[in-house]
């Protein structure tokens, strides 16, 4: 379940960041056209009393890492994101069977660690609902299937997030646990867009790549791919980003009585007994209405 959480945390905020890459200028210098005829020269027996003078080696210049300047600019843009709202296609890919699954919906962050995703599925007559939605207030994060009337509640107080979550809040360092290179593959993003390829220096289940396509005009980023050690693929596109439209406080808080004949599972308690924890139904009446379906 954390993996799964940690998953959306990760490509929540990357609806919109910053990169900027350089390409480094390596010149090397030109031979003479004339070289001047060769001229005998009595070689000189040192003395006891002569040195060989100290032979200076030049400085080594550092090459610029275009890749670490993308990640650098994308760091500094979440450590000034406050919140922002996005429209949302995900395609999963099974590695095993080679299929893809897409689902569209809605998406509202906003720091510290709040968030929610509604997943919207269509009726008769193109009318729009909610099917499943990831709700978090920063502490809890509740998964709310409403075609299975279950709720799962985990905990993110006893998580510790990894640096790819809490560098969107201004902590931690990418460059610090990821190694970072442009993806010249070109099997994702557009002409001219950058493509960051970031690799955990340290082993991971969750993560064997994190790919983010940035827009090189305004460095906001288009999709997000996180390929886990399975191969399995979490593909992410984000269209219409919102930084300024108003959300509301309730949108991310979610009150386990107010599902009536729900089943609510604690996560944790299920993850301390190793096995299935027992179920809560809920005896409140229906939750308040969730965030408007953008068409």
């Amino acid at each position: 379940m954390i993996d799964q959480i940690l998953a959306l945390f990760t490509a929540a905020m990357t609806s919109a960041s910053g990169g900027t890459a350089h390409k480094p200028s390596l010149v090397a210098p030109k031979p003479a056209k004339h070289a001047p005829a060769p001229q005998r020269v009595e070689p000189k027996v040192p003395t006891a009393a002569s040195k060989p003078a100290p032979v200076k080696t030049p400085p080594v210049a550092a090459v610029a890492n275009p890749a670490n300047d993308a990640v650098d600019h994308v760091q500094q843009f979440y450590a000034g994101i406050k919140q922002v709202t996005a429209k949302f296609r995900q395609s999963v890919t099974n590695a095993t069977f080679g299929q893809a699954k897409d689902s569209d919906g809605m998406v509202w962050i906003r720091k510290p660690g709040k968030m929610r995703w509604d997943y919207y599925a269509k009726k008769k007559g193109n009318k729009t609902s909610t099917k499943k939605s990831f709700i978090s207030n920063g502490n809890y994060l509740y998964v709310v299937e409403h075609d299975n009337k279950q709720v799962m509640k985990k905990s993110l107080q006893k998580d510790l997030m990894p640096v790819a979550v809490s560098f969107l809040y201004g902590k931690g360092d990418l460059r610090a646990d990821f190694n970072a290179e442009l993806d010249t593959s070109k099997k994702y993003g557009a002409e001219g867009e950058i493509v960051l390829k970031l690799t955990p220096k340290k082993p991971s289940a969750q993560y064997q790549h994190l790919i983010l396509v940035v827009a090189p005009d305004n460095y906001r980023v288009t999709q997000s791919i996180i390929i886990d050690s399975s191969n399995n693929i979490n593909h992410f596109r984000f269209y219409e980003p919102d930084f300024e439209k108003a959300q509301q406080d309730s949108w991310f808080e979610f009150d386990e009585k107010s599902v009536k004949d729900y089943r609510v599972v604690d996560a944790d308690q299920q993850d301390k007994d190793g096995g299935e924890a027992p179920a809560k139904p809920g005896t409140a009446p229906a939750p308040a209405p969730a965030p408007k379906a953008t068409k």
